[in-house]
């Protein structure tokens, strides 16, 4: 019979208004159609997708609340903001104009900060500093964190070198209850390697120790944890003022606070789990109350904050490209952003909202993007209403690190666009193209 339908095999699909955990039903989707009060599609028509868009007005609101945090217990504490985590010049500007210190780990970052704040307001860790580095940092006034003693005797010759006597801080390492140490960083404080670091530099006659800097680790969702680190610092600066007469003018915390983002091993939603600023203050104040230094000699505490700022701040425009069903039911959508442009969705289970108004049963989805890897899984299993060709999704709480780990992989990097307190879109950084990577190749002579 001519002009019969092929036969299709009906599916059934289990209607899911939302999931359950132990606190609560899982909130409705709703669509997200603006972005501070500007249209996503006005954005995409004039950027292009996929998009990263930031919010001023988000980094500034959580750099004051997180700025408050601290004031109330700790009226010595400031914040330096973390350069690897964003170091878009704009997302600086905002966060120097605020009132943050630059944190840098190399000689890249240490050149971007110095063109946005003098050398005395800029913090210099990590555990790779060449001697160019380093004598860039002397003569500029920042300070610099030693991390292991090769380079704590490569500061001393560029110190000498220049005719100098640096201020610098010991990066030390601790163990923590529950937290597995960084024992990669700094000079370890149980085994007495930190007590042996101060003896050396001392011992040196060229630096002036006059800080100590420890960084407990990442994503870091126990209190406790900062305040057995504040302890662990206080007491060893209390030993330094006893026993060699060394009072330190700074203890550097580090940074590692949690964003609101989910892991994908986490059962909870973030937002659930992870402490608030005022909590984070509270714990960090507890354990500097170990502190004995004389009334006035107090040292300024500061924080490496990142993540915990900007990660709720951006948000990732993406478009559906094409549809499709999988082999075990799931719907695909495939996306024109992927994981070279969204690492952290290798950690985390992002929040996706379509952009548009949308109907329909939700059903298991699962979000691919454009590249031709099979690693390349922007978000899997989650409930997501139908959507076609050319719709828009928006991937939350997107700001930290992506924009500094992204690579430059099959396909090109995106623009970056600044939303400000006022409504008003600009660029922060220029979509790439063909032409931005042929800039940077030369073809040998023989080739030519």
């Amino acid at each position: 019979m001519t002009g019969k339908p092929t036969y299709q095999r009906p599916m059934l699909v289990r209607h899911q208004a939302g999931l359950m955990n132990k606190l609560s039903r899982v909130a409705g989707m709703r669509p997200l159609t603006e972005i501070d009060g500007v249209p996503v599609a006005a954005l995409v028509e004039r950027f292009g997708s996929p998009l990263f868009v930031f919010s001023e007005r988000s980094i500034v609101s959580r750099h004051r609340e997180l700025r408050d945090a601290l004031s109330v217990r700790l009226p010595k504490a400031r914040l330096a903001w973390s350069y690897k985590t964003n170091y878009l010049d704009a997302v600086c500007k905002v966060m120097h104009r605020e009132g943050s210190l630059a944190e840098v780990v190399s000689e890249m970052e240490l050149d971007k900060a110095l063109r946005q704040v003098a050398g005395t307001e800029i913090i210099f860790n990590g555990p790779y500093k060449p001697e160019g580095a380093l004598e860039k940092a002397f003569r500029a006034g920042a300070r610099v964190h030693l991390d292991h003693f090769d380079e704590l005797a490569r500061a001393e010759a560029v110190a000498r070198r220049l005719g100098l006597a640096p201020k610098v801080a010991l990066r030390i390492n601790m163990s923590l209850p529950g937290i597995t140490p960084w024992s990669r960083f700094g000079f370890n404080l149980e085994s007495g390697q930190a007590l042996d670091a101060v003896r050396r530099l001392r011992a040196g006659g060229v630096l002036q120790l006059a800080g100590l800097h420890a960084h407990v680790g990442t994503f870091v969702q126990d209190v406790d944890a900062y305040r057995q680190e504040a302890r662990k610092l206080s007491e060893l600066a209390n030993l330094l003022a006893r026993e060699h007469g060394v009072m330190v003018e700074w203890i550097d915390l580090g940074g590692g606070f949690a964003s609101n983002n989910t892991l994908h091993a986490q059962y909870l939603p973030g937002e659930q789990v992870t402490p608030s600023f005022a909590q984070y203050a509270e714990a960090i104040a507890e354990g500097l109350a170990a502190l004995a230094l004389p009334p006035g000699r107090e040292p300024t505490i500061f924080l490496e904050t990142g993540r915990a700022l900007v990660d709720e701040a951006g948000s990732l425009v993406t478009t559906v490209h094409a549809t499709k069903r999988l082999t075990d039911g799931r719907r695909a959508l495939i996306l024109d952003a992927g994981v070279n442009s969204l690492f952290t969705a290798f950690w985390y289970r992002h929040d996706v909202v379509p952009a548009q108004p949308f109907a329909g049963t939700p059903e298991p989805t699962i979000l691919y993007g454009p590249l031709c890897m099979a690693i390349d899984v922007v978000r899997d299993q989650l409930l997501f209403p139908p959507l076609s060709p050319g719709d828009r999704i928006v991937v939350r709480n997107v700001g930290a690190y992506n924009v500094t780990q992204w690579m430059q992989f099959i396909t090109d990097r995106p623009a970056v666009v600044l939303v400000s307190r006022t409504g008003e879109a600009a660029l922060m950084r220029r979509r790439e193209s063909v032409e931005t990577l042929l800039a940077q190749e030369e073809v040998p002579a023989w080739l030519a």
